[in-house]
C-alpha cells in the first residue's frame, strides 16, 4: 500500500500499487465503493496485466482517510487524485472510472489537462440527476440533508443498499458519502458530458448492453467517444463480466 498527503490537514489518500510497464493505469471507484475491491480482479485480467496500476481509493472511502472537513466536490476530489498521482512520480496515466468514478476522472482531465493520456468510463455519470430519497445511490443519498444523513440517512440507506454494496460503503466517511453523493447528483458546470465532449484524447465509455444505448449516445460518438455496449452485466460490469470488460478495456486502453 501507498499514500499521499493531499490536503493542507495532512489528510492522506491510499492505493494498492500493481507493478507493470507505463503509462500507468489510475483506477477510480464509485460511490460508496473502494478500487481494491472493485478492480484487482479486471486489473491483473490476462488481457489487462503487466502495467503499473494504481488502485486508488478517493478521500473519504475505503482506506483512505475520512476528513470531516473536506467539501467532497467532484473539483475537491478530482484535484486531490492529482496531487497523488504526482506523489507517485508520475505525469501522465491512463484512467479508468467506474460511476462517480468516471465523472471525478472527467474533470480530472478538464483540470489538470495533459495529465490524462486515455480515458476508460465504466457506465460513468455524465449528467445531474434529481435527489430521491426513494432511490438508492446518489439521487436517493442526495435527498437527505447532511443532518438528517448523519442522523439516520445512513442508517436507512444501509438496508436499502443491501449486502454487498454495504460491504464497501461502510467504510466510507458519512460526511464523504453524502457530501459526495450531492455533489454527483448536482454534477459539474459545466456538466461532465459537456466536459467530456469537449476533451482531445481518447474515450471510451461503457455501458451495460441490458440497459440499452445511454442518454446522448449518438451526441458522444459524434465528438469521438468510442460507446461500446457490454454483454451480460449490470452497472457493475467488471465484476458481473470479467471476460467482456477485459476484451472492452484493452481495446480501449492498449495492450499491456
Amino acid at each position: 500500500m501507498r499514500d499521499a498527503v493531499v490536503t493542507p490537514s495532512g489528510d492522506r489518500i491510499r492505493w494498492v500499487e500493481l507493478p507493470g510497464a507505463e503509462p500507468a493505469r489510475l483506477h477510480l471507484h464509485g460511490l460508496g465503493a473502494t478500487s481494491p475491491v472493485y478492480f484487482a480482479a479486471a486489473a491483473t485480467h490476462p488481457l489487462l496485466a503487466g502495467r503499473r496500476s494504481l488502485l486508488l481509493d478517493l478521500l473519504g472511502f475505503g482506506i483512505s482517510d475520512r476528513p470531516a472537513d473536506f467539501p467532497y466536490t467532484l473539483e475537491a476530489h478530482a484535484d486531490a487524485v492529482a496531487v497523488a498521482v504526482a506523489a507517485a512520480g508520475l505525469s501522465r496515466v491512463e484512467v479508468v472510472g467506474h460511476s462517480m468514478g468516471g465523472a471525478i476522472a472527467i474533470v480530472l482531465a478538464h483540470r489538470h489537462p495533459g495529465l490524462v493520456s486515455r480515458l476508460l468510463l465504466v457506465d460513468a455519470n455524465l449528467d445531474p440527476i434529481a435527489p430521491d430519497r426513494q432511490r438508492i445511490g446518489s439521487s436517493g443519498i442526495s435527498g437527505y440533508t447532511e443532518a438528517e444523513f448523519l442522523e439516520r440517512g445512513r442508517a436507512e440507506v444501509a438496508e436499502r443498499v443491501g449486502p454487498s454494496w454495504w460491504s464497501t460503503m461502510r467504510l466510507a466517511g458519512p460526511e464523504a458519502l453524502h457530501r459526495s453523493a450531492v455533489h454527483l447528483a448536482r454534477g459539474s458546470e459545466p456538466t461532465m458530458r459537456e466536459l467530456l465532449v469537449a476533451l482531445d484524447l481518447p474515450r471510451t465509455f461503457l455501458h451495460p448492453a441490458a440497459d440499452g444505448e445511454p442518454v446522448g449516445a449518438d451526441g458522444l460518438r459524434a465528438a469521438g467517444v468510442r460507446v461500446v455496449a457490454v454483454p451480460d452485466c449490470g452497472h457493475n460490469i467488471m465484476l458481473d463480466n470479467p471476460d467482456g470488460y477485459a476484451a472492452e478495456a484493452a481495446a480501449a486502453l492498449g495492450p499491456a
